[in-house]
């Protein structure tokens, strides 16, 4: 994390702006260091669905390093130890998976953020600090400089969704379609109605309140009308879905057009 200029998405997000990323799956630093080279707002290294570790974590960010990309991560669940060796690593905003009440909330934020306002461990030897290169400035601006949000995929979530808004110190909600059409009954399908209409709750909940909104598209028109609705964090792509749904197309495209195989 460089500290000297702070976190520039944080900001954008806080001014109104939309800012644009993607997923990281792939566990591959050169991966990550391709796509930190192609003008994305933030990358999010994904600890909940891939099988990275903090280690290979780390190995990511080095890989982003000096493109001007900043870091994010999921964390494979809303654990104060995981968010604090994620955050070692010097990302600058942590995606934290099912949150889904007020009490849950605050344990996330808390495990963001120094004492007094949190929990978070402290130490000056780990990247974020600069391998005790930039212990004081790290410490005295990361509480105010990461972004925090939580991931709403539940029906409790949503039952709670208010609650869960008025949390100091949370940043963002992002909408978990596919989490969230399965805890309703409906596996994997978000085009049910009532997915829907759940979904347009949540949007009017949050775009209402002072947190911003994001989400996963799967396609740019789909982001387009997100970003109209008010959405300001949108995943655009997943390194390793994209790379398939590229390959899938152009073997498509081959076999309509000579038939082989």
């Amino acid at each position: 994390m460089n500290s000297d200029i702070g976190n520039p998405v944080k900001h954008k997000l806080k001014s109104g702006q939309r800012t644009i990323g993607a997923f990281l799956q792939t566990i591959s630093p050169v991966a990550a260091e391709i796509m930190s080279q192609s003008g994305f707002d933030w990358l999010i290294v994904d600890l909940e669905h891939a099988p990275g570790d903090f280690a290979n974590l780390q190995a990511q960010l080095q890989a982003m390093n000096g493109s001007g990309v900043v870091p994010f991560a999921r964390a494979p669940w809303n654990d104060p130890v995981a968010i604090k060796r994620i955050l070692d690593t010097g990302v600058m905003g942590v995606l934290v998976p099912f949150v889904n009440t007020r009490e849950e909330t605050e344990a996330a934020v808390a495990a963001c953020k120094y004492p007094p306002q949190g929990v978070r461990g402290v130490a000056g030897s780990p990247r974020a600090a600069g391998y005790t290169g930039n212990v004081m400035h790290y410490l005295t601006s990361a509480n105010a400089e990461t972004i925090v949000m939580v991931a709403v995929e539940t029906a409790q979530a949503v039952e709670n969704l208010d609650e869960i808004l008025s949390v100091e110190g949370l940043d963002g909600i992002f909408i978990g379609r596919v989490d969230l059409a399965s805890s309703l009954g409906y596996l994997g399908n978000t085009e049910q109605p009532e997915v829907q209409e759940v979904i347009a709750v949540i949007e009017e909940r949050v775009l209402a309140s002072d947190k911003f909104l994001g989400a996963l598209a799967t396609s740019w028109n789909e982001a387009r009308d997100y970003f109209e609705k008010g959405y300001q964090w949108m995943v655009l792509m997943q390194d390793g879905a994209t790379l398939r749904k590229v390959g899938d197309e152009l073997v498509a495209d081959f076999r309509k057009t000579y038939g082989d195989g």
